[in-house]
């Protein structure tokens, strides 16, 4: 009698084990270290000091959306304090350089703690608001440290800003955006892989049940105020975090940067990258960081056709026309963002020539 083989046609996990592992398949695995190899060894010898500008400011950028999108994506606080507290890192970096006399190593996770403090400050009113409350909540700390930055001038420096000392790691001066590159796709691999594991933990799915139904989780016995204060806690340190590599790459800092602005941009970078999808969070800070440099160049190029066309057509308005159409047309056409197409995308290629 001839014996039916089946092939599976699903995922079915049988063990928490199995359900906890990220990569399902080996291919997966592969895709990665491929990945790692691509990223660590060929961009940053093949790319000119323009492309290497661009690909570090993603991976700082990234890092502060990677933590925005916990807050917001996985626990549905929402904070429109992002920008602020990115400045609280790279302001906290530049005083412990210049005036703690910190070394690199030790300045950036500093930074990174002071500013999740701040962030847990900013983050108590979420016991009492939600929503739209809280939303404001987040925006008058954006005012307030938007403030401080340039009224504090003993500390920060005011509208002058601040200037560091070029990075020194182990010895090797970072000054070069070559050098700089390594330590910031390093910083950029680890805060990644803590974020997808933290998600996996019970801290993880207890951000999501708060963000699903808060009275149904604490219905559970989850303590939701405190794990409200977690996730702005570990949001801020991420921001900070990257607040402080920007602040060790530019330079020198001044209040400018770190406007509401910036974080409208975070918010932008999240929705078209998708909310509560760590690779989402990437794909958003790429699309919005090239896009950013695309609408620079088109003004440039119109300027230099035209001063009138230019003049009519600043970089401002336009950012902000572009940036909110490509937020309502990810609304419309694909609220689950980049990282859906990147999903239906994937799986289209797995079940090829098959249509289903």
């Amino acid at each position: 009698m001839r014996r039916l083989r089946f092939h599976p046609c699903g995922n079915f996990n049988e063990t928490y084990r199995e359900e906890l592992t990220i990569f399902e398949t080996d291919f997966g695995r592969l895709s990665l270290l491929v990945g790692l190899i691509l990223l660590f060894v060929v961009v940053p010898f093949i790319s000119n000091a323009y492309i290497l500008y661009i690909v570090n400011t993603i991976g700082i950028f990234a890092i502060a959306a990677i933590g925005l999108n916990l807050l917001i994506g996985y626990t549905g606080q929402i904070s429109l304090g992002h920008g602020a507290f990115f400045g609280v890192g790279a302001y906290s970096a530049a005083i412990l350089s210049t005036k703690a006399g910190f070394p690199f190593l030790i300045a950036v996770p500093l930074a990174g703690l002071i500013t999740a403090l701040v962030g847990m400050i900013f983050g108590t009113p979420s016991i009492r608001l939600k929503h739209l409350y809280l939303c404001i909540a987040t925006l008058a700390s954006q005012f307030i440290l938007e403030y401080i930055f340039v009224q504090w001038e003993g500390l920060t420096g005011g509208a002058a800003g601040i200037s560091i000392p070029a990075a020194n790691l182990f010895g090797i001066d970072l000054g070069s955006d070559r050098n700089f590159f390594f330590v910031i796709f390093f910083c950029f691999s680890l805060m990644t892989w803590m974020a997808v594991n933290l998600t996996r933990t019970r801290y993880g799915r207890a951000f999501i049940a708060i963000r699903d139904n808060d009275q149904a989780a604490e219905g559970m016995g989850i303590p939701i105020f405190i794990y409200k204060l977690l996730a702005f806690g570990i949001s801020s340190f991420y921001a900070g975090f990257a607040g402080a590599l920007f602040a060790y790459y530019m330079i020198s800092i001044t209040p400018e940067p770190f406007g509401i602005w910036l974080s409208i941009e975070y918010i932008a970078m999240i929705i078209i990258g998708g909310l509560g999808s760590i690779p989402g969070s990437v794909f958003g800070t790429v699309f919005i960081v090239v896009l950013s440099e695309v609408l620079s160049n088109v003004t440039q190029y119109l300027m230099n056709i035209s001063p009138s066309i230019g003049g009519a057509i600043t970089i401002a308005p336009l950012r902000e026309f572009v940036y909110g159409l490509a937020i309502v047309l990810f609304i419309i056409f694909e609220p689950k963002g980049l990282a859906e197409v990147w999903r239906i995308g994937r799986s289209s290629f797995r079940l090829w020539p098959f249509s289903y």
